[in-house]
């Protein structure tokens, strides 16, 4: 069998999230390959709490994310490995940098889950990620770009998906967050979705599920991306 590539993981926002897609990865790939586990490298971000605050609460200083993003990426080049990932939906408003400061491939969350969504041809979809993913644009141009319609919540229950994250950030699960949410994934069926995206990997820790919506997790998409660029020959 053909040696697998080794993944670089820009991880630790947040850690428990990092480890789930860790696992994820990990679990896939022995789907696909019971020979051996996969290469993987990662580096947890070493970023103070109230930086994660900030952005998720003000939608402020997520500029001071990027010398941490930067030198996460170019450990792991220099570590070694084939290419790389950043398990964080908000984060990839930086994909572009990250992308400019190493030589190797940088495979991008947003640009997979566009792919699945065309491949599954669904034309109007939910999303639920964070303030910042949506006033810069994160998911809008390039679904637009294959003709799927984008609908976000209203503006208090926006509020309440950061206030959600934030929460989760520092490790405080709920199952009275996890309702609430999956309340506001059900408001879309109003509008006409029938599938909602779980946009910020943290809130993949709730396990939402719902009768009435599918409810899509962009981090399982993603970790399966990641396996096929492992196992690519």
């Amino acid at each position: 069998m053909k040696q697998m590539k080794t993944v670089g993981i820009i991880g630790g926002v947040g850690p428990e999230t990092t480890a789930k897609f860790y696992l994820e990865i990990i679990f896939r790939a022995f789907e696909k390959n019971k020979v051996a586990r996969p290469p993987i490298l990662m580096w947890s971000l070493p970023l103070k709490y109230e930086i994660e605050r900030e952005m998720l609460l003000t939608q402020t200083g997520e500029e001071r994310y990027l010398p941490f993003l930067i030198d996460a990426a170019k450990r792991l080049e220099k570590g070694g490995v084939d290419f790389l990932v950043l398990p964080s939906n908000t984060l990839h408003l930086f994909i572009h940098q990250i992308r400019k400061s190493v030589t190797i491939p940088v495979i991008s969350l947003i640009e997979e889950v566009a792919r699945f969504l065309e491949g599954k041809k669904i034309k109007r979809v939910g999303i639920l990620t964070t303030t910042t993913a949506v006033k810069n644009n994160l998911y809008q141009e390039i679904l637009k770009n294959k003709k799927i319609k984008t609908l976000f919540p209203d503006r208090n229950d926006q509020k309440l998906i950061n206030q959600i994250i934030n929460r989760l950030v520092l490790n405080q699960v709920s199952n009275n967050d996890k309702e609430k949410l999956i309340e506001i994934a059900e408001k879309f069926g109003d509008f006409g979705a029938k599938t909602v995206l779980l946009a910020c990997t943290d809130l993949q820790l709730l396990v939402p599920k719902s009768k009435k919506m599918k409810i899509v997790d962009t981090m399982k998409i993603y970790a399966q991306a990641v396996v096929n660029k492992i196992l690519e020959r």
